[in-house]
């Protein structure tokens, strides 16, 4: 008896080992966008391993590595010293957005794969040189956004890919909430989430960036012949160096529109997608519920969301990293997110200078 406890433990032992030495092993560069907490939360279920975090602010270090138990020695004041000790499987980048372009420089010629939070870059020639060095260096640098894991959206992207709603006319998309202040974002992530550089603006980037990821992946890579948008501060007393308000739409060349809206001041959360096509509607309400609208004085039918879907931005990384290949227009794929900032650009161009802005 002695005997076979003896064996089961060894191997349950080994098998978590096993387990251990297939997990990802990451390193995180940034701790002050509070996104960093879904991943921390993988680490903690044990789905992930984080085997180095480059943060220079001392105090948030130490608050992190208290709150979820890490060990001292994985922590460095920045990335490029981190590196000279450690080689991660990928380097995952929670920090301002306009320092991502600082994490492609580092990582990249050391063929580091990278994921960044949304958006891709505050400017487009950050972009294109993001994009540039990935190619160069035939390195993924990929970029999560929450609503690549929607069952909801990959279920409709299916449904316009099959026709099943005829020629796409007309794309609505609403992102936001009642505001990061409003809603408890960390003093850490709002220093940054509000300064028009660090940012590049407020709510047009980001929540705009969620409609024009979207709307490129519908288009398959297509991108808008024309940007026009409007940007408002509902609330100045609270956001008074950048926009809490904004409304982008969209031309295409087959005369089909895009409407992104995009605010701080929303009365609750919202992500939602709706499209119209010659046939049928499909609207996303949430990330599983999908409803396809026929005709106009009959219900909705609600659409089963059992196309099958990386759960978390983690799980898509490994299969990336095991293929060796990003698909050109995925999500989170340098293609869509380079068009995404030109798109984000033209919009705030266009609400600067009161007009539309056409794309070269």
């Amino acid at each position: 008896m002695k005997h076979l406890i003896r064996l089961v433990f060894l191997l349950l032992f080994f098998q978590q080992v096993a387990q251990a030495s297939e997990r990802l092993k990451v390193a995180v560069a940034g701790l002050n966008h509070d996104h960093v907490f879904l991943l921390l939360n993988l680490y903690k279920d044990k789905k992930v391993d984080i085997i180095g975090i480059a943060e220079p602010n001392q105090t948030l270090s130490n608050k992190i590595r208290t709150q979820y138990n890490l060990p001292d020695a994985i922590f460095y004041h920045d990335l490029p010293s981190l590196l000279k000790h450690i080689k991660p499987d990928a380097v995952l980048a929670y920090n301002p957005t306009n320092e991502h372009i600082d994490v492609a420089e580092t990582c990249l010629p050391l063929k580091i794969p990278v994921m960044v939070e949304k958006p891709l870059a505050t400017t487009l020639s950050d972009a294109k040189r993001i994009a540039f060095l990935s190619k160069q260096f035939e390195t993924p640098f990929l970029v999560n956004y929450e609503t690549t894991w929607y069952k909801s959206n990959q279920q409709l992207k299916q449904l316009v890919d099959k026709d099943e709603i005829g020629k796409i006319t007309r794309i609505l998309v609403k992102d936001g909430h009642e505001g990061p202040k409003e809603i408890g974002c960390s003093n850490y992530f709002l220093d940054w989430l509000t300064d028009p550089k660090k940012n590049g603006g407020g709510a047009i980037m980001d929540f705009g960036c969620y409609g024009a990821n979207l709307m490129t992946w519908l288009k398959n890579g297509e991108r808008p012949i024309s940007v026009t948008a409007f940007t408002q501060q509902l609330k100045p007393e609270v956001y008074p160096k950048v926009d809490d308000n904004a409304t982008i739409i969209l031309s295409y060349r087959d005369g089909s529109t895009g409407i992104i809206q995009a605010s701080w001041a929303w009365p609750y959360s919202v992500k939602d997608l709706q499209v119209f096509g010659t046939k049928a509607q499909l609207y996303a309400k949430n990330d599983k519920e999908l409803l396809k609208y026929k005709q106009q004085n009959d219900p909705p039918s609600n659409v089963p969301t059992t196309v099958p879907y990386f759960e978390t931005h983690i799980a898509y990384l490994e299969q990336v990293l095991k293929d060796a290949r990003v698909p050109e227009n995925d999500l989170g794929s340098i293609h869509n997110n380079v068009t995404v900032v030109e798109i984000l650009e033209a919009a705030k161009r266009s609400a600067k200078e009161g007009k539309s802005i056409l794309l070269k």
